[in-house]
C-alpha cells in the first residue's frame, strides 16, 4: 500500500468525524483483494458450492464469510491508513473478531487500544491522532471522551448495530427497561446497553441465553403473585447473579414493570426470537393481556447477514455430512452460533484459523462447542480412507482466503493436492 502523503487540503482537521470513508476504495482495493480473496472459494462458487476429488467431497454453505458490515469496516480501516500515512492511528479494540484481519492492521502500524471499564483506554491518544471505531461500535461514554480529545474519529459501526441502538434508545425514552439477549462483556452489547443512558433513569439487563431469561421470567411472575414452575431467585440473589449484566441502580422490583426485548446482532437468531416470545407470554401470565400490550415490546434485531448464514447452514445440513468445519475467531459470536447449530446434527470443529489444522500430523486444534471457551485437540482427525463428506462455513468476519486455506488443508490430509483441482 502506498505511503504517499495525502493532499493536506483534503485531510480532515482535528475533531472531525468520518462515517462514510475517504473515497479511496479504488486505491485500496488491490491490497484488500491480495490480503483476503481465495481461489478455492471462487472455484466452489463456480461449481455450485461443491468440490469433489476422489472419494472426498467438500460442500460450502451458500452464505458465508465477510458480510457487508465487515467489508465496510475493513475497507475503511485500510482507507484510513492510506489517508493518514504519517499519523498515529488507533483502533478501539478489534476492528472485527478475526485474528488474521487484526494482525494485518497491526502490521500496517495501527495501534490497538485496550479495554478500560466498560469502554477503552484513550490515555495514549492526542488531538492530532486518528481513532477508528470498530464494527461493533463503542459506548456513548467513549464517544464523549473522543469529542473531548478532539482527534479525528473514523466510525465503522455496522448499520445493523445502529438499528439496535435506535430500538434500545426508544425503549429508554418511553420508560422501558431494555432486556438484551447477548453477552454482557461483548463490545457490541456494551455499546448497545449504553444507549439507555441518553435518558435519565434508563435501565438495561443482559441475558446470555434462555436459561437466564427464565430466571427473569420467574422473578417477574412471582412479583405478580403467580407461582412460577421453578423457585424464583430472591431479590439479593437476582442482583448478585446479574451484577455485571445490569445497569447501575437496576432494581428487579421496579425495572421489570415495563420491558422491551432487543439482542446482540450476532446471537443465535432462533433463541433471540424465542426469548422475546417467552418474556411476552410471561408478562401475560403475570399481569394479563391488557397489561402486556402496554408494558411489553419486542422486535427482531438480528442482522440479515447473521440470519442468512444460519439459514444457509441449516440448508447445507439437509444433506448427509460426516463432519462440519466452521472457520472464525474464537471470540466471534456469530461464528460460535454457527458452530452450535452445526453441532446439533453432525460432529463439528470450530477452528480460529487454518493453521489449527496440521496436515502432516492429521491433527486439529479446535474450540469445543459450548458457552464457555475451551480448546481441545484431536489426532488422528480425519479418516484417510473411504468416502468422506465434509461441510464448511465461516463466520461473518472470516476472509475468503482463510476459508480456502482450510479447504486445501482438508484435501491435503486426504491425499489431494488442491492445486490439481481444476
Amino acid at each position: 500500500m502506498s505511503n504517499t502523503p495525502s493532499d493536506p487540503s483534503t485531510v480532515p482537521a482535528a475533531g472531525s468525524y468520518v462515517r462514510k470513508g475517504f473515497g479511496l476504495k479504488a486505491e485500496v482495493q488491490e491490497t484488500l483483494a491480495a490480503d483476503y480473496t481465495g481461489h478455492l472459494v471462487d472455484l466452489l462458487r463456480e461449481r455450485d458450492y461443491v468440490l469433489e476429488a476422489g472419494d472426498t467431497t467438500i460442500r460450502l454453505a451458500r452464505e458465508f464469510g465477510f458480510c457487508y458490515g465487515v467489508e465496510r469496516a475493513v475497507d475503511y480501516a485500510y482507507q484510513t491508513r492510506r489517508k493518514f500515512p504519517e499519523r498515529r492511528i488507533f483502533l478501539a479494540g478489534e476492528i472485527i473478531h478475526n485474528p488474521h484481519v487484526n494482525a494485518k492492521l497491526q502490521e500496517m502500524g495501527v495501534i490497538f487500544l485496550s479495554a478500560k471499564g466498560k469502554g477503552f483506554d484513550y490515555d495514549p491518544v492526542e488531538p492530532q491522532d486518528v481513532v477508528i471505531l470498530p464494527a461493533f461500535g463503542v459506548t456513548i461514554q467513549d464517544f464523549q471522551t473522543l469529542r473531548e480529545l478532539g482527534c479525528v474519529v473514523v466510525d465503522t459501526t455496522c448499520g445493523s448495530v445502529l438499528n439496535v441502538w435506535k430500538r434500545v434508545e426508544a425503549y429508554a425514552r418511553d420508560g422501558f427497561t431494555s432486556l438484551i439477549h447477548g453477552k454482557y462483556y461483548h463490545e457490541e452489547t456494551r455499546a448497545t446497553a449504553s444507549q439507555v443512558e441518553k435518558y435519565n433513569g434508563g435501565q438495561y439487563l443482559v441475558v446470555r441465553d434462555m436459561a437466564e431469561a427464565e430466571l427473569v421470567m420467574d422473578y417477574l411472575e412471582a412479583r405478580a403473585g403467580v407461582q412460577p414452575a421453578r423457585e424464583p431467585l430472591s431479590r439479593e440473589a437476582f442482583l448478585e447473579r446479574f451484577a455485571k449484566a445490569a445497569s447501575d441502580g437496576f432494581d428487579p422490583d421496579v425495572h421489570l414493570e415495563r420491558v422491551g426485548v432487543a439482542n446482540q446482532t450476532t446471537m443465535l437468531a432462533r433463541e433471540s426470537l424465542a426469548i422475546g416470545a417467552a418474556v411476552g407470554e410471561s408478562m401475560t401470565r403475570g399481569y394479563g393481556e391488557a397489561h402486556r400490550a402496554e408494558h411489553f415490546r419486542t422486535f427482531d434485531t438480528i442482522c440479515s447477514a447473521t440470519q442468512d448464514r444460519q439459514d444457509a447452514v441449516m440448508e447445507l445440513l439437509r444433506d448427509p455430512l460426516d463432519l462440519m468445519v466452521v472457520v472464525g475467531g474464537y471470540n466471534s459470536s456469530n461464528t460460535i452460533s454457527l458452530a452450535a447449530l452445526c453441532a446439533e446434527q453432525v460432529p463439528t470443529y470450530h477452528i480460529a484459523d487454518p493453521d489449527e489444522i496440521d496436515v502432516a500430523g492429521n491433527h486439529v486444534r479446535y474450540r469445543r462447542i459450548g458457552a464457555k471457551h475451551h480448546e481441545d485437540e484431536m489426532q488422528p482427525w480425519l479418516s484417510t480412507e473411504g468416502p468422506l463428506r465434509i461441510g464448511i462455513t465461516a463466520g461473518a468476519s472470516t476472509p475468503n482466503n482463510k476459508i480456502g486455506q482450510a479447504v486445501a488443508r482438508v484435501f491435503a490430509i486426504r491425499g489431494v493436492d488442491a492445486a490439481s483441482i481444476a
